[in-house]
């Protein structure tokens, strides 16, 4: 058929006439002026028709002749039909990375000691570690699924629990060879704070964590302040004060003895908690699923 050929021609054509530059055209289509041009005499010698009024001012904007006008809309249309046919076509890619996203301190503590056992279950897919510490934005930056620290109410996403979390002091065994064995020594004892989060969050700090112990003798102003919360396990294994211990992230430091809890009576369970969170329209993929269902076994076989 007589209309269906020259097609580079008619895509030099449309984004001519689109344009009403020879200029823009060439722009859109990475070629060069010239090129468009000579597509366009072609076309126009090719159907005997003219295409374009051609100023002879000097004036570089193009004028369309009344049948141009008449068939740019039809040509248009045709172009993006034939541009979404060819993309039926193609070959779908199906991405096997894995993007997760979890605080620098979650994967420090927990993640990455872990993170083996699903390289070796599932070896095809190609986990990308996110580790900001600012809450990321899951659709403006790609992000498949995550765990996020806090009371489960994370608009736009999907959740589910993955683990509860307590909160008691933490510091090194040299602490308690120094002399530190009831609560009321605390005052000789720097306190560790972690401002990670803001306390409107309701992250625990050590004034709430006081106060739900009925104690109130205790300066909670001063003392080291580190907005990381692995950093502030880091000082307290170092012997540099009495840390707030989070269960999750301290449980590996306390089973090797890095740690010790010097009032091991003192426990509260924490408002928050860790959760899986996804994108809703990712609750079809095999991927998502295949983590999401890892991370859930991982916590329940330990």
């Amino acid at each position: 058929m007589k209309n269906i050929a020259h097609l580079n021609a008619v895509r030099a054509f449309e984004a001519s006439a689109r344009h009403l530059s020879f200029s823009l055209a060439a722009k859109e289509l990475n070629v060069t002026p010239a090129a468009i041009g000579q597509q366009v005499r072609l076309l126009e010698e090719w159907l005997e028709v003219a295409l374009f009024i051609r100023a002879t001012s000097g004036i570089s904007r193009l004028t369309l002749t009344e049948q141009a006008k008449a068939a740019l809309p039809e040509i248009s249309l045709g172009l993006e039909h034939i541009s979404q046919g060819l993309a039926l076509l193609q070959k779908p890619v199906v991405s096997n990375a894995i993007t997760v996203s979890v605080s620098p301190a979650f994967a420090a503590k927990w993640l990455l000691m872990h993170i083996d056992d699903f390289q070796l279950k599932y070896p095809d897919y190609d986990l990308r570690l996110n580790t900001n510490s600012r809450s990321v934005d899951y659709f403006a930056e790609d992000i498949d699924i995550g765990v996020r620290y806090g009371k489960g109410n994370w608009s736009g996403l999907s959740q589910t629990l993955l683990m509860d979390e307590d909160i008691f002091p933490v510091c090194s065994p040299d602490l308690i060879e120094s002399g530190l064995s009831t609560t009321a020594d605390l005052v000789n004892y720097p306190l560790l704070h972690d401002h990670s989060m803001p306390l409107s969050s309701g992250f625990p700090s050590w004034e709430s964590w006081l106060e739900t112990q009925g104690i109130t003798h205790i300066e909670t102003n001063k003392g080291l302040k580190i907005n990381n919360s692995a950093s502030v396990i880091q000082a307290a294994v170092s012997g540099q004060g009495v840390a707030l211990g989070r269960s999750v992230l301290v449980k590996d430091d306390l089973a090797c003895g890095r740690l010790v809890k010097p009032f091991p009576q003192l426990n509260s369970r924490t408002d928050l908690a860790y959760y899986i969170v996804w994108r809703p329209e990712h609750d079809g993929l095999e991927k998502v699923q295949a983590f999401k269902a890892w991370l859930l076994d991982t916590v329940s076989a330990r």
